[in-house]
């Protein structure tokens, strides 16, 4: 992609506004923790405290509506603290030019790297530095500016006992994601009935997943309907596609196709009805139609074989469902980790280790996380002397653009710059023409602040251009109440804002840290973690009576990390203004579509997973045992760029082909995941004999995979 193509696809993508679901109710209780801390402080009769706490008590709002599993009053309160500190070192620098810078610079380059830990903890770094930014100019003494950033973490205070007095929709969170990963499978149940290899978006199991951690206070008051139905999905998914499958499942035409159909028809309506009943906490109500259908005719069965356990097993898991769902009432679940009746969040403590490993893992020149914290750090430095040595006064805009815009990755930055200065130039425009105006007092400045602090929170999932007016609104009239002059508050806003903008994006273009040079190693992980959950999977066949469930459980959540952790590479790879001179984006989207193939016939592998009593495989554990060294040559292979190799592999499927007796589902499925080695080698080799395997696989009566 060129540049100016790029650069136009950000813009685009940063000036789009959304449709998203609002919360007014959320919104409002924000806003009323912004006005409870600036009408104590103006009550008090100081204008300049009251604009030090409603950064404060702002800021801290904002972080709770992010999406974390987390408790909003902890991550309010750690904010709080965090703001606190950054306000107080910033105000004991203040004075000396060189020491506040080199403090800003040391404290920017902690903030870029907590985006490491996640991207709430990233967002609250970007905070802290805003906060130290703005305050700065407020207090003229160490004990004024004690007072200070004792009251910004008042605001967080306030904004942390408000959630708890006031909550709204308790497990709200985990309702919804529980409720999406639910509606998910519905819409994957509908999809296969008219694409038999249907792909599956594995991240709302993964959402639904972290949204269950809770700690061991939590699981004695989660309500009855957060405790199976996840559990549940995760084990439907595999069930559904085992059905729908024409190699593994139900012909590809006929009766038994038609009752497939009816069947994934019915299970997409029930599993709707669960979603609908978890979301809302109230009782499951099936449709009729989709009852009479899970019945078995009066007949007799229609499905044969494995595509016959396939049914009865669905009905059976959403009978479970929907059982689990009908009770919206607390219980006590066990709470020692012994007991995995749930699973275990850490605490905060237990949560800095982790923390300082992520730091640590990407304390490396290489990452981007580090080069992102290396780029925002000297692009604020910069950009606060540049602003102090301008004629305008609030020199400070300058780099707290650059840090509010600055992302880990180039799409983001480019298209928050552009957001940022789009929205503050309406933002003051509408602002300014209220203040040249009405010339509002004190109280009317400081109503409207908390006006234009909801209409942030309101409007915050639309779009940064709409939440970038809003702030730029939300800080000329909280500075209006300390009696800045609106004309040359809003002259330096735009200018600073401008500059702010412009360094952060040309700081990306002269140190960039492009995701497209590592699109080959995201894929050589995803390859080795898929052949991980097939090798579980295999040696449970070879092996049935050395049942390790947890292992196998375990190999499926690395694969997914691994795919996800792909798929975030690729998306941020298309929107870069670079090539990979060794895998075109053709190549890397059939690779891609390969693997998640390969994936998805192990998945359907371990549906059909063998009892424990059940004879062991000798050809199972054959195959596993070519297997693995076979994915180890070919992961280096991807790396290495050198051609991949799956002969030897094919050479011992063809001997278990032969020395079988009946077509078993573990044999049909090793054969479809040959097929997707093949297909991953072929996309890797730009394509090379893609016509006589495509006839091969013809000839064999299978279907492509899905693209």
């Amino acid at each position: 992609m060129t540049w100016p193509r790029a650069l136009k696809q950000t813009a685009r993508s940063g000036l789009t506004i959304e449709r998203a679901k609002l919360t007014p109710v959320i919104a409002v209780r924000g806003a009323v923790g912004v006005a409870l801390v600036i009408g104590l402080c103006l009550w008090r009769g100081d204008p300049a405290l009251a604009v030090a706490s409603a950064f404060g008590a702002f800021a801290s709002g904002l972080v709770t509506f992010q999406r974390s599993m987390r408790p909003r009053p902890v991550l309010a309160l750690g904010v709080a603290a965090a703001l606190a500190v950054s306000t107080f070192l910033g105000y004991l620098a203040a004075a000396h030019l060189a020491a506040f810078v080199l403090l800003l610079a040391g404290w920017t380059l902690l903030a870029g790297m907590a985006w490491a830990i996640g991207p709430v903890s990233g967002l609250a770094g970007t905070q802290t530095v805003a906060i130290m930014l703005v305050t700065v100019t407020l207090p003229t003494s160490v004990v004024s500016a004690l007072e200070h950033a004792a009251l910004i973490f008042c605001g967080g205070l306030v904004q942390a006992a408000l959630i708890i007095a006031f909550p709204v929709r308790p497990w709200g969170v985990q309702r919804d994601a529980l409720a999406d990963a639910l509606a998910a499978e519905a819409d994957y149940a509908r999809r296969l009935r008219h694409d038999p290899v249907a792909p599956f978006d594995p991240a709302p199991l993964m959402d639904a997943r972290l949204a269950s951690e809770v700690t061991p206070r939590q699981a004695r008051r989660r309500p009855v309907q957060l405790h199976g139905p996840r559990g549940l999905a995760e084990r439907v998914r595999p069930v559904l596609a085992s059905l729908a499958d024409p190699v593994v499942g139900a012909p590809l035409e006929g009766p038994e196709r038609d009752r497939a159909r009816d069947l994934l028809q019915a299970a997409g309506a029930v599993l709707d009805a669960v979603a609908h009943a978890v979301r809302h906490a109230g009782p499951v109500r099936l449709p009729p139609e989709a009852m009479a259908t899970l019945e078995v005719p009066a007949s007799g069965p229609m499905l044969k074989g494995a595509a016959r356990r396939s049914a009865y097993r669905l009905i059976s898991l959403l009978a479970d469902a929907v059982e689990l769902t009908d009770e919206p009432v607390r219980a006590t679940r066990p709470t020692t980790p012994a007991e995995r009746g749930h699973l275990l969040r850490p605490s905060v403590p237990r949560l800095v280790p982790v923390a300082l490993r992520a730091l640590h893992r990407e304390a490396r020149w290489t990452s981007r996380f580090f080069r992102h914290a290396l780029r925002v750090s000297v692009v604020a430095c910069l950009g606060y002397l540049l602003g102090t040595a301008l004629p305008f006064g609030h020199g400070y805009w300058a780099p707290l653009t650059s840090v509010m815009v600055m992302r880990p990755d180039f799409g983001q930055t480019y298209a928050r710059g552009v957001a940022r200065f789009s929205g503050t130039l309406v933002g003051v425009a509408v602002s300014g023409a209220v203040m040249a105006l009405a010339h509002p007092g004190r109280s009317v400045c400081a109503a409207l602040a908390v006006l234009f602090v909801f209409l942030m929170y309101l409007l915050m999932r639309t779009g940064v251009s709409v939440t970038s007016a809003c702030v730029a609104g939300y800080v000329i009239f909280l500075l209006g109440i300390a009696g800045e002059g609106w004309t040359q508050t809003v002259e330096e806003r735009v200018v600073l804002t401008l500059l702010g903008g412009v360094l952060a994006m040309l700081s990306y273009a002269l140190f960039p840290a492009w995701e497209t040079p590592k699109l080959r190693d995201r894929l050589a992980e995803w390859l080795e973690a898929n052949g991980r959950y097939a090798l579980a999977v295999l040696d449970r066949y070879a092996r049935p009576a050395e049942r390790r469930p947890r292992q196998v459980r375990e190999a499926l959540l690395d694969a997914r990390a691994a795919r996800a952790a792909w798929e975030e590479s690729e998306a941020r790879a298309e929107k870069e203004p670079v090539r990979h001179r060794g895998l075109s984006r053709t190549s890397a989207t059939a690779a891609g579509a390969a693997l998640a193939t390969m994936g998805r016939v192990t998945m359907i592998m371990e549906a059909h997973l063998p009892d424990k009593d059940a004879e062991p495989s000798p050809a199972a554990a054959a195959f596993a045992a070519e297997l693995r060294p076979s994915l180890e040559r070919a992961v280096r292979a991807v790396r290495q760029r050198d051609r991949l190799e799956w002969r030897a592999l094919r050479a011992v499927w063809e001997r278990w082909d032969a020395e079988s007796a009946s077509q078993g589902v573990a044999l049909r499925a090793a054969d479809l995941l040959l097929d997707a080695l093949d297909e991953f080698a072929e996309a890797l080799s730009r394509g090379r004999g893609g016509r006589n395997r495509a006839a091969r696989r013809g000839a064999r009566g299978t279907i492509p995979p899905a693209q």
